[in-house]
């Protein structure tokens, strides 16, 4: 009998830059160790302020640039479903961070956590909207994310025993 894959949700507020930026990093970095069959991961907003839309064209051309892949994503919403379904959720900001836990129901299965601080605290606390910036936020947001999801994955192999 096969064992549950682990799963992670990241989310921000919209689902279009920093979450989808997350989610395809952590994939990269999760098919390049070989495993895709044992980590399920995904990304919401908690607004529902892009639902459907694929994440941001310059979140989209920075990963291009590096290599990840991020066309097949499109923004969701949180859904109470989600602190069930997931063993870990990771916020990109404390006002994000501060929105899961007050909808996350009282018997809710998943930790929720701040994605920096709890996996790369020497860039900080929280993942910058990059948003209304230029260019160079989302390097910066792609540059904490890979070192964050370096981390978080050496966290969940050491957690399932891989």
């Amino acid at each position: 009998m096969s064992k549950s894959p682990f799963r992670v949700l990241f989310v921000c507020m919209g689902n279009i830059c920093r979450s989808p930026t997350a989610h395809a990093v952590f994939r990269k970095k999760v098919e390049e160790v070989g495993m895709a069959d044992r980590i399920e991961i995904d990304s919401a907003g908690t607004h529902a302020y892009h639902v459907g839309e694929p994440p941001d064209k310059r979140s989209q051309q920075t990963a291009a640039k590096r290599g990840i892949r991020m066309h097949d994503l499109r923004a969701r919403q949180v859904d109470l479903g989600d602190f069930y379904h997931y063993d870990l959720i990771l916020a990109m900001d404390e006002d994000n961070l501060a929105n899961l836990l007050a909808m996350q129901p009282d018997d809710a299965t998943a930790e929720v956590k701040l994605f920096l601080r709890d996996h790369a605290p020497e860039h900080g606390h929280v993942v910058p909207d990059p948003y209304y910036g230029g260019p160079e936020g989302f390097e910066r947001v792609f540059d904490m994310v890979e070192v964050a999801s370096e981390r978080l994955l050496e966290d969940i192999r050491h957690r399932i025993g891989a």
